[in-house]
């Protein structure tokens, strides 16, 4: 299944719009020389047209063999033969080669960015759109999540690193009430909407899911790789993505909606440095991820993207998170993706906002490459359009702790979260 045009952005498109793909990698950011693929592209359409036609010849050749009675003009047909094999044997290899680097260059196009994504290098050039909720005055210098929840004996990050190393930690007490309240909140919002399938996903996923949603081979040095070659997936979107690959769906069933929970696994290997204290980038978390399948329409894509954003804003206000949205720049988009929010939490005790969920849709990148298609109402093949959203991670909570600080040190409750911490409206040392 790997690798074949239908796999990824068709080879026709990026002839016909050689200049959109190469606007498309420079406003990312991304070094792509499309005149180098399609230069190999040639070649490897020379050569399999080359190979069918000695493959035919040889087929030919030997049909002839078999009819043959005379045996000296038998046997300059076998030495014919012979010359053809030797050739075609030589073709072969040669067009082997060079799938191999149409390959490499094939997964590497970048999809195209959708016109209203800004421009700029990182994010820090991500641009701000909505601001939701007051940022909260406090009459006393308020604490990070790490010294909140260490007064509260909610984790224990030293016995955390002597068992798990660099990063480790244990949830505990409060902790773990506070974050499966989270978990059972928004399973029960998603509930309510009716709309979303749930799903508990694996989290150890073959290489192929990883190719399908793009997070191989660019990715690669942020993953662990287990002795089979399976990997550790950071995500539930490629678990969930590739519940469908190689399946055509009918139609009706479009949209597909699914909330998928799993552990998450990231090395941060190129974060260094960064965040070493406390539970902001940690190699072992969960996530529930939403996930959406839908008509290869661009309005649709939209509409639905639109969709997951505000689900997420949803839970955020209920939870009485001030943030804010920023649609990421070509730069701090992803190979696949067409555009992408960020919805950012602040957090009081650094003074900024941190991102907690990343919305983003793909038109049909991924699913080319997973194979996933359905039949249109003129019965015509069309491959779905994808899109994803986080619903949690670990970081809502964090934005929490810091934000519904009192001044004893206690952490209030939001009220959404009282009946799924059994009645319980504040954390103190007591609890």
């Amino acid at each position: 299944m790997w690798y074949t045009e239908k796999n990824m952005l068709d080879i026709r498109f990026i002839r016909e719009n050689k200049e959109l793909i190469t606007a498309g990698a420079k406003k990312k950011h991304i070094d792509f020389d499309v005149e180098a693929l399609l230069v190999l592209d040639d070649k490897r359409r020379e050569l399999m047209t080359s190979v069918e036609a000695k493959r035919a010849e040889q087929n030919a050749v030997s049909e002839k063999i078999v009819k043959t009675v005379d045996m000296a003009e038998k046997q300059q047909m076998i030495s014919q033969m012979k010359e053809v094999k030797d050739a075609l044997t030589l073709q072969e290899e040669e067009l082997k080669d060079v799938l191999k680097q149409w390959q490499l260059l094939m997964v590497a196009v970048p999809n195209i960015p959708d016109m209203s994504v800004p421009d700029g290098k990182d994010d820090a050039d991500n641009m701000e759109v909505k601001v939701w909720g007051e940022i909260p005055t406090f009459g006393f210098e308020p604490k990070g999540h790490t010294d909140l929840m260490l007064m509260h004996d909610m984790v224990d990050f030293d016995r955390g690193t002597k068992v798990a190393g660099f990063r480790g930690y244990f949830l505990k007490n409060d902790g773990v009430r506070l974050q499966f309240a989270l978990w059972n909140f928004v399973q029960d919002f998603f509930r309510k909407k009716g709309s979303f399938v749930p799903m508990v996903v694996p989290a150890l996923v073959r290489r192929e899911p990883f190719m399908g949603t793009g997070y191989l081979p660019q990715s690669e040095e942020d993953l662990y790789k287990t002795q089979d070659g399976e990997y550790l997936s950071g995500t539930a979107e490629v678990a969930t993505m590739a519940y469908y690959m190689d399946e055509v769906l009918d139609k009706s069933q479009l949209p597909i909606k699914m909330l998928s929970f799993s552990p998450a696994y990231r090395r941060e290997a190129g974060s260094h440095g960064k965040d070493t204290k406390g539970l902001i980038r940690v190699h072992e978390f969960y996530k529930l991820e939403q996930v959406v399948l839908c008509e290869a329409s661009h309005t649709e894509s939209v509409k639905y993207h639109e969709e997951v954003t505000l689900n997420a804003e949803e839970i955020m206000q209920a939870l009485g998170i001030p943030y804010r949205v920023v649609v990421n720049c070509g730069g701090d988009l992803g190979l696949g993706q067409v555009k992408k929010y960020d919805i950012e939490a602040w957090v009081p005790g650094e003074q900024k906002y941190r991102e907690t969920h990343s919305a983003s849709y793909f038109h049909d990148f991924q699913t080319r490459r997973l194979n996933i298609r359905y039949k249109d109402t003129d019965g015509k093949m069309k491959f779905v359009h994808s899109l994803n959203n986080t619903a949690l991670s670990g970081r809502p909570m964090i934005a929490l702790i810091e934000n519904f600080q009192q001044a004893d040190g206690s952490i209030k409750i939001p009220e959404v979260l009282v009946p799924y911490m059994g009645g319980q409206t504040e954390i103190k040392k007591n609890s």
